[in-house]
C-alpha cells in the first residue's frame, strides 16, 4: 500500500442528506451506507446549516421542496459561505419537474438534479463519482500543502546558508 492509498483510504467522507421526511432519510442511508461515509440527516433548511457549519462535508443531497426554508434557499446560502460555497449540492425532488425549477437548481450551485423515486443503481453510480471528485480534491489539497511545506523549509536553509557565509572585508592593497 503507498502513501497515497493510505490517505485516501483514512479519510472519512461526509454527506448531508436534507429531507423533511424521515422514510426519505432512511430510504438515502440504506442506499448510500458504505464503509469511508458518514452519514448526517438533517430535517430542515436551518438544520443543514448548522451541519454544514459543524462537518467538513463532502457531498449534500438536498431536498427541493420543505417547509419553512426550501433547498434553494439552502443552496444560495450555501454558496455565499466561504466554507460551503464548493460542496457540491445534489437536488432531489419528488414534485418540481417542471424545467424552471431544474434550471433555478443549477443556478443555484447543483451539480445534479434528480426526480423522486430515485433509482438506487443511478443514485449509488452518481454518489460515488462525487465523492470520487472529492477524494481527488483533498488528495490535491494535501499535495499543495506538502510542496508548500517543501518550499519553506528549502527558503529557510537557504536564508541560513547565506547569511553564514563569511565574506572578508576588501583589502586595502593598492
Amino acid at each position: 500500500m503507498t502513501d497515497e492509498t493510505a490517505s485516501s483510504e483514512a479519510i472519512i467522507q461526509n454527506i448531508l442528506m436534507v429531507d423533511d421526511t424521515p422514510e426519505n432519510l432512511y430510504s438515502l442511508e440504506a442506499i448510500l451506507e458504505a464503509p469511508g461515509r458518514n452519514l448526517i440527516k438533517a430535517n430542515s433548511g436551518p438544520e443543514a446549516l448548522k451541519a454544514l457549519l459543524k462537518n467538513d462535508i463532502s457531498l449534500v443531497l438536498l431536498d427541493v421542496q420543505m417547509p419553512g426554508m426550501d433547498g434553494f434557499e439552502v443552496a444560495e446560502i450555501m454558496r455565499s459561505n466561504p466554507k460551503t460555497k464548493n460542496v457540491p449540492i445534489v437536488f432531489v425532488t419528488a414534485i418540481n419537474k417542471d424545467q424552471k425549477y431544474v434550471f433555478k437548481g443549477y443556478q443555484t450551485g447543483a451539480v445534479d438534479y434528480l426526480f423522486k423515486p430515485l433509482d438506487p443503481v443511478i443514485l449509488a453510480s452518481k454518489i460515488d463519482f462525487f465523492l470520487s471528485l472529492d477524494m481527488q480534491r483533498r488528495e490535491l489539497e494535501r499535495k499543495i500543502r506538502e510542496a508548500q511545506a517543501h518550499r519553506a523549509a528549502y527558503e529557510r536553509e537557504k536564508t541560513t546558508k547565506v547569511s553564514a557565509i563569511q565574506i572578508p572585508p576588501p583589502s586595502d592593497k593598492r
